[in-house]
């Protein structure tokens, strides 16, 4: 059967979840075809090709993105069969089965993907689409190699700058799934503390194709690349021999940053150039509320050891919740200035601001703060809606991403948007404005990054 699977977004990336539903799909008899919307013109010719539809996605952005994508193909070919299938898929469920997608699979969606188009072609004599569905699938243990034949190009997607020079990037993902319960992360609501291994073999042999594709970095893009420390080291130990000049970075929690300290000299020694790590906040109040299992101090501590062992940390924020004060903004900026990480923070992360999903855990726990401020659900932005209990606050955040979203498009120096963003919040906080903050010779320099800056 003809199947077109579309991504929309995933964080700059070349995009696996495609890359890896398409080989499913092959392996069962279909023939598949790829587009990918950030790097790809819409293509009304290969909506008329389909005969179903399948878009993924694996986080906010790319929902957000995906309805008016699925609108588009409604309009286009009413009676084609359509389903959003990843991460975010539960979410708004209700809006989006019957009016936009017949069929909604979230969790390891391959299976059930799969299934979805055997029993279109099965049925395929047979008129209108099929009845709308949603399935949530865990049960998944074998993986398929991905058809990265299928994708766009590596030198369309974010590349490594360092030193200098940009380096193609590939995109990998050793597990998926989570064993925390972050209460304002998406993935518990869907694997519920679950975590599946994906098969080092497979791993290895995705990161042997993207290395014949071009790429001299890989990213391990799971949530939490510690969350099975052994496996993840075998996977490192093996692409390490196979490809010794081969560099990576992935993304691990303060609390497993610390817990797992004896893994770093190997992981140094390895190639990992730099971690993301989700500090979030300064304020250890709003830290527990968030479940997240570090303190600020532990989160300086991380800071401290990943350097220690050359590798750059690369912190992602959450300034703006509903119990944040405008002490708690500075407070966080000057972290990123006294711990000389101004050069290793996207200045969009000083603008993020708590989203709150349909099934977001945070409703689970009876929280004063939270159901004063809060209000109706933006089908939309696909969060309800919430105030800060200082006005202030929700002010600053406004005038933040303002100021982010034009330094950006202006290519602005990332020192120069830092010190603005601080300009802003001192002003906003009604503090007298400093003199000029001294950042530290090189702080911006030479540190490895991707050359897109991204957000869930």
């Amino acid at each position: 059967m003809r199947t077109l699977l579309v991504s929309t977004y995933e964080l700059g990336h070349q995009p696996l979840h495609l890359a890896s539903p398409a080989a499913a799909l092959i392996e069962a008899g279909h023939e598949v075809r790829c587009l990918d919307l950030s790097v790809e013109p819409w293509s009304p010719e290969l909506v008329d090709w389909s005969e179903a539809v399948a878009i993924s996605v694996p986080m906010h952005t790319a929902m957000r993105l995906a309805l008016p994508a699925a609108r588009a193909v409604r309009r286009r070919r009413p009676e084609l069969p359509i389903c959003l299938y990843g991460l975010y898929a539960p979410v708004s469920r209700d809006l989006t089965v019957g009016a936009v997608a017949d069929r909604v699979i979230a969790g390891e969606y391959e299976p059930a993907l799969t299934g979805w188009v055997d029993a279109l072609a099965a049925r395929a004599e047979q008129s209108g689409p099929p009845a709308a569905r949603f399935e949530l699938r865990l049960d998944r243990t074998s993986f398929s190699l991905p058809a990265r034949h299928l994708l766009p190009p590596l030198e369309r997607y974010a590349h490594l700058a360092l030193d200098g020079e940009e380096r193609a990037v590939g995109y990998v993902e050793a597990t998926h799934g989570c064993r925390h319960r972050c209460r304002h992360c998406p993935l518990p609501a869907v694997y519920d503390g679950a975590l599946r291994v994906v098969g080092g073999d497979t791993v290895l042999g995705d990161v042997e194709q993207l290395v014949d594709l071009g790429a001299r970095h890989v990213t391990f893009g799971d949530p939490d690349f510690l969350n099975g420390p052994t496996h993840s080291l075998r996977v490192v130990r093996a692409v390490r021999e196979r490809f010794p000049e081969l560099t990576f970075d992935c993304t691990v929690k303060v609390e497993h940053v610390l817990r797992h300290a004896e893994l770093w000299p190997e992981l140094a020694a390895s190639g990992c150039l730099f971690v993301v790590t989700a500090i979030e906040s300064l304020n250890d109040d709003i830290l527990a509320r968030l479940d997240k299992g570090h303190t600020a101090a532990e989160a300086a501590a991380a800071v401290e050891l990943l350097r220690e062992h050359g590798i750059e940390p690369r912190p992602t924020f959450l300034p703006f919740t509903p119990w944040t004060t405008l002490a708690d903004v500075l407070e966080l900026l000057d972290f990123v200035a006294r711990h000389d990480l101004v050069g290793n923070v996207d200045p969009v992360q000083y603008s993020l601001r708590l989203l709150l999903p349909e099934g977001s855990l945070l409703f689970d726990r009876p929280d004063a703060t939270l159901r004063e401020g809060l209000g109706d659900y933006d089908a939309e932005r696909l969060t309800y809606a919430w105030r800060a209990a200082d006005p202030m606050v929700d002010l600053l955040q406004a005038r933040l991403v303002a100021l982010t979203e034009q330094a950006a498009a202006a290519g602005e120096p990332g020192t120069e948007t830092f010190v603005r963003v601080r300009a802003a919040a001192l002003e906003v906080a009604g503090i007298e404005p400093e003199p000029a903050l001294a950042i530290p010779q090189g702080s911006t320099e030479g540190r490895p990054r991707l050359t897109e800056p991204w957000f869930c």
